[in-house]
């Protein structure tokens, strides 16, 4: 909330305290307690005070807890911290002017430090301008002005930040499974395949079609396609071609015998999607990946280079695809074999990240390693934000870079967290 004409929001104050760009000279409370800072504390961008464990002086008294911030004291009470325990080990209030005062449960006013004519307007135009820039990545015209080695460090703990999260949303996967890596990187790696449109429905599908019953049955690529076919809904209508109708046959028999229910046709989408990246298309690949490996997750653990990964994936769909890419229409005869970019999209968002968190749970640096070197001999990915990452002028080479700009532009240059980016922090400079 802005007030009084302020250009300015809280996350502003926050970058003054963090990068100490205020006079630190004749430091006093509101009430004219001297204040001595010793440790600042860590920025908070969770839920609760905005910087935990800092330690400092007031009067005679060394202070350690939390320091909160907002544009007025009466910002406090707007957003009911007094009725928020999280708020109860709050030592210092750190506010750009005081209209009121604040006290605390047992009614001692809590102590208030106040930046108003303690920092230089002029940081309040450039993040002015920073903020108003309507391009996606809002420090467009001053990137190149920051240190090479300051977009390289932080473009590197980008990466960091992407893969972490990616291997987050697996490590609850993984829980969810009961620690089983194989049935973890068979759900995540199908909704790959169904790439974002369709990875939802390829989810649900792996979720009401166990891996174990697969496996059971990967050495007959018939009755792989007609177990995927069927659970994804594709088989419950008539057909004229004798495929589908002997698939359909083979399905309701395996039905039967594991119990299974299958998902509804209409989850799945068509619309404006190449004919290579149809979802049927996509099934029959992933039958014949399932058909040709022997533990999906151990093969990926056991690959030496990533030629080798590259050359099992490759892999083409049965022969009736070969004129088709639905059932019962006849396409141009043309051999369906999974595309480098898909397959180079599979390494990216499933197999690194279970790389590196399997390394990481179990100590072994190896597979971190490993990880990151595939990702590093990747060539760049091509999509709309590595293009306007290239109109900014980066020169742009592997995945590696890639991902961390990924990372940047989603979750720093988008919602505007330029005072929490380093990069933006050194043009503030």
């Amino acid at each position: 909330m802005v007030k009084s004409g302020l250009s300015f929001k809280e996350e502003f104050l926050h970058y003054l305290w963090r990068m100490k760009r205020f006079s630190l000279s004749k430091l006093r409370t509101t009430e004219g307690a001297e204040i001595q800072l010793y440790e600042l504390g860590t920025y908070n961008t969770d839920g609760g005070p905005d910087f935990t464990n800092a330690r400092l002086q007031i009067g005679d008294t060394t202070w350690a807890g939390n320091v909160e911030m907002h544009l007025y004291t009466s910002d406090w009470q707007l957003h009911k911290h007094q009725h928020n325990r999280a708020y109860d080990n709050v030592i210092l209030h750190v506010v750009y002017e005081e209209d009121a005062p604040i006290f605390r449960k047992n009614g001692e006013r809590l102590p208030c430090l106040e930046l108003k004519g303690r920092f230089e307007e002029s940081l309040v135009g450039r993040y002015r301008r920073l903020l108003a820039n309507t391009f996606p990545i809002s420090c467009t015209a001053l990137f190149f002005s920051v240190p090479k080695i300051t977009r390289t460090s932080w473009l590197e703990r980008m990466l960091a930040e992407r893969i972490e999260a990616k291997a987050e949303h697996i490590s609850s996967q993984l829980e969810a499974n009961n620690k089983d890596w194989e049935e973890t990187f068979y759900q995540c790696l199908a909704a790959n395949f169904g790439i974002r449109i369709n990875a939802q429905p390829f989810d649900i599908l792996t979720r009401s079609l166990p891996q174990r019953i697969l496996a059971k049955h990967r050495n007959n690529l018939f009755q792989l396609e007609a177990l995927l076919f069927g659970q994804a809904g594709f088989l419950m209508e008539t057909f004229e071609d004798d495929y589908p109708k002997r698939l359909q046959q083979e399905y309701y028999f395996l039905r039967k015998k594991y119990t299974l229910k299958p998902i509804h046709k209409s989850m799945w989408k068509f619309l404006r999607l190449r004919p290579a990246n149809f979802p049927t298309l996509r099934l029959a690949q992933f039958a014949q990946l399932i058909h040709q490996s022997q533990g999906l997750f151990s093969w990926v653990l056991e690959a030496d280079t990533l030629k080798e990964f590259e050359a099992h994936f490759s892999m083409q769909a049965s022969a009736y695809w070969d004129a088709h890419y639905v059932f019962d229409k006849p396409s141009k005869h043309k051999k369906k074999v999974l595309g480098q970019k898909t397959i180079h999209l599979i390494i990216i968002n499933t197999v690194v990240p279970f790389l590196f968190l399997y390394g990481k749970l179990r100590d072994e640096e190896i597979y971190k390693d490993k990880a990151l070197q595939w990702l590093d001999s990747l060539p760049a990915e091509n999509n709309h934000i590595i293009r306007e990452w290239a109109s900014v002028g980066c020169d742009i080479q592997s995945a590696y870079q890639t991902q961390g700009l990924i990372q940047l532009r989603n979750e720093y240059c988008l919602p505007k967290k330029c005072l929490q980016c380093a990069i933006g922090c050194a043009i503030m400079k």
